[in-house]
């Protein structure tokens, strides 16, 4: 009796053993990391995201479910002024201002242009693929907003400290990359670099961001021109 006792504690060990390593694979950490602003130390911590890419194949990995994306225009302002989409989706641009905007962008993130449309009106737009997008208003100068559309769910915004926390994130090797309102992209893209992740999770430690100086938020018109400084709008 003992003997089959121990014969039937054996089976059931064997049987669960497999399930028992699959949930290892699967065990999720959360990621800690902090963004050190060189030579910014006086002023806020400006914007930003850090995101992981897989190196390996995840096809459980998918972004929460979310009904639509909104970058609002009201207060001549667009709200929010970050905004994280996964690739293929749509973002409204409403307009709740009480006067006309113009919509564009023209960097290599999406490249559009809305026009000029009234308030009350919505515009939308598909950022198709992977990269950022920095979004401004052809009529107002002041108005800008970025759009960083990913491939991968595991993606955190920074907090006004530059502390970043991403969560679930499975044991593997990942990409890590980080953008930096302000930063040129040169230096954002030797920030990139693979990292391991073992099963136990835990912190990245600290990325060394060098802004001296933080890059001008001066742009051009959707036409490549300076806006016209004498210019006073009506809308």
């Amino acid at each position: 009796m003992r003997r089959l006792r121990l014969l039937i504690m054996l089976a059931i060990a064997a049987a669960l053993l497999p399930r028992t390593e699959a949930f290892a694979q699967q065990a999720t950490n959360d990621v800690h990391l902090h963004l050190a602003f060189l030579g910014n130390a006086k002023r806020p911590a400006p914007p930003a995201v850090v995101w992981l890419k897989p190196l390996q194949p995840m096809p459980e990995l998918q972004f929460p479910p979310h009904k639509a994306y909104t970058l609002l225009q009201k207060n001549r302002t667009f709200i929010p002024h970050l905004l994280v989409v996964p690739v293929a989706s749509q973002v409204l641009f409403p307009n709740a201002d009480p006067f006309y905007h113009d919509v564009f962008s023209d960097f290599d993130g999406k490249r559009f242009d809305l026009g000029l449309y009234e308030a009350g009106s919505t515009k939308g737009v598909t950022f198709s693929r992977e990269g950022v997008s920095y979004i401004f208003c052809n009529i107002h100068p002041e108005m800008s907003a970025v759009v960083v559309a990913l491939t991968t769910p595991l993606y955190a915004i920074a907090d006004s400290a530059g502390g970043v926390d991403i969560h679930d994130v499975q044991a593997g090797d990942y990409e890590l990359h980080a953008w930096v309102e302000g930063v040129p992209q040169a230096i954002l893209d030797r920030l990139a670099h693979r990292v391991h992740l073992g099963p136990n999770g835990g912190g990245l430690g600290l990325i060394n961001v060098p802004i001296t100086p933080l890059r001008s938020n001066a742009h051009t018109n959707k036409f490549g021109q300076p806006y016209d400084k004498d210019s006073k709008p009506t809308y």
